[in-house]
């Protein structure tokens, strides 16, 4: 009797615990109407720079505002503009490399560039890349100037598809700014070539320049080597002309948003330390822009679970967080430009509007949708020493943690946690509960079915839930998190918090 009697009192004493998280009191109401609103068919798919989009920032930034979430210094109220600049790939283009000619659209594509009429010579210049930091520098003793230079897909230590498509802007300017006439990187990525040339070789998009006339007209392309050809023999070192054309491409810039906002810390040590909690709120759009299969019944990707889902838990967290702060402090970061290859996380990675070193952690919040409503993913599972807090945070309300699913699709490097892990940020990004890209979630995944009501509603509110109580751990927590030693991003954590 006695031992039944310690029990009881002890689930008595744990139900009462999670009863007075303050997560537990976030309404399931209004987890369901930030979803409806933002994956409405008003919002028009949200996609970055249409009108839609702009309605979805200004509903994010008023919930911050009517939460008491404050602006940060030098953001506009809650806006952090950027430049992004859309880019249409040249319709026609000739190569030709020693005898061996390609076929464009084919063999190569242009994915940028002005009009050019060339005939010289051509140049290998490996990946292409200049590191000041680690002083790598494929560009030294070699001559490009008038040339074409020929390089390596990727980064020298990294040759993912994600990462090439977003080092290629650099590598474009490098290469113009050594005065080479074009850049041709050889296709050397795991992703099938014919899914590259369908898309890659349609519009696409970027963060601007400054001043977008200075660069970015460099024709670029990729080339998917043929074996024995004479690009091997360029390789090695063997010179080799080359004729090139192409009929050139065009790029227009626009002011699009991220929208950031923060929740001063109750410490008065530990409030100058942030947890950063991240979102992206667009998504693709309608129709063609959409990339998939739609109708004239129904055109617009709707985004509900990619990324109204995730953007719903930061405004949960908004909500719940500002109510009730930590000890740190939390920026809040609604990211545009997700679905465009992580644009708007990197612009904010590149202009923090709070110092990175003062940046512990970054909880983002992502996923293609869900096939496990028992679970919520966290992928960067065991890399970042903050695993048994997700693991509590879950378990408060009644989850479990599916670690890193499915690892071949190197999912960790794809959504915006990837743009912060690169800057030496530790980082986690919480998925709904996803075991495969099975039928069920290929259904919905960019697909116009992606409506909120086929959204089961409890899930979400729990998800949320566990996501701002996430972030309470986090930022109450006495321990840092730190890179696991080993980690690919253990370098630069090192030297991010070395400053």
């Amino acid at each position: 009797m006695q031992r039944l009697f310690l029990l009881l009192l002890l689930c008595l004493v744990t139900s009462s615990a999670k009863t007075q998280a303050p997560e537990s009191h976030i309404p399931l109401y209004e987890t369901t109407a930030h979803i409806n609103f933002l994956a409405s068919d008003e919002l028009q798919g949200r996609r970055t720079g249409a009108p839609g989009n702009f309605v979805a920032a200004r509903y994010i930034a008023e919930q911050f505002r009517a939460y008491g979430v404050q602006p940060l210094p030098n953001a506009q109220d809650f806006f952090q503009l950027w430049p992004l600049e859309s880019v249409v790939p040249p319709s026609g283009a000739v190569l030709t490399v020693g005898k061996q000619a390609y076929e464009y659209r084919k063999d190569f594509i242009l994915l940028s560039g002005k009009a050019l009429q060339f005939k010289g010579n051509a140049v290998f210049a490996g990946h292409g890349w200049v590191d000041a930091t680690s002083g790598h520098d494929d560009y030294k003793g070699l001559d490009v100037k008038g040339k074409v230079v020929f390089a390596a897909s990727g980064l020298p230590d990294d040759n993912n598809l994600m990462t090439a498509f977003n080092s290629a802007s650099t590598k474009q300017k490098l290469a113009e700014e050594r005065g080479a006439v074009a850049l041709i990187e050889l296709y050397r990525l795991g992703f099938p070539w014919p899914f590259a040339l369908q898309f890659f070789g349609r519009p696409s998009h970027r963060i601007g320049e400054e001043n977008p006339q200075s660069t970015g007209n460099l024709p670029y392309g990729w080339l998917k080597e043929k074996g024995n050809d004479p690009i091997a023999a360029l390789v090695k070192g063997t010179a080799q002309k080359v004729i090139l054309s192409s009929s050139g491409g065009s790029h227009s810039t626009q002011l699009v948003t991220n929208v950031v906002g923060v929740i001063e810390g109750t410490d008065p040590v530990l409030k100058n330390e942030y947890v950063l909690l991240s979102a992206h709120f667009d998504h693709v759009g309608t129709g063609q822009d959409g990339g998939g299969a739609f109708t004239a019944e129904d055109s617009i990707f709707n985004g509900a679970r990619d990324n109204a889902f995730g953007t719903t838990a930061l405004l949960a967290a908004a909500r719940v967080l500002a109510q009730n702060p930590p000890k740190r402090s939390v920026i809040l970061l609604a990211c545009n430009g997700e679905e465009m290859g992580l644009l708007g996380s990197k612009y904010y990675a590149d202009h923090p509007l709070v110092p990175l070193q003062q940046t512990i952690f970054n909880l983002n919040a992502d996923g293609a949708g869900y096939n496990d409503t028992e679970h919520v993913s966290v992928v960067g599972f065991g890399r970042t020493g903050t695993d048994e807090l997700l693991i509590q945070a879950a378990e408060d309300f009644g989850l479990k943690i599916l670690p890193n699913p499915m690892p071949e699709q190197n999912l960790y490097d794809r959504s915006d946690n990837a743009s912060f892990a690169a800057k030496g940020v530790p980082s986690v990004c919480i998925s709904p509960g996803i075991t495969a890209f099975d039928q069920q979630l290929m259904r919905y995944y960019h697909q116009t079915a992606d409506h909120a009501d086929s959204i089961d509603m409890a899930y979400l509110h729990k998800y949320c839930q566990t996501f701002a109580r996430m972030a309470r751990l986090l930022a109450d927590s006495p321990q840092l998190p730190t890179w696991k030693a080993g980690d690919k991003y253990e370098k630069a954590g090192k030297a991010l918090y070395s400053k």
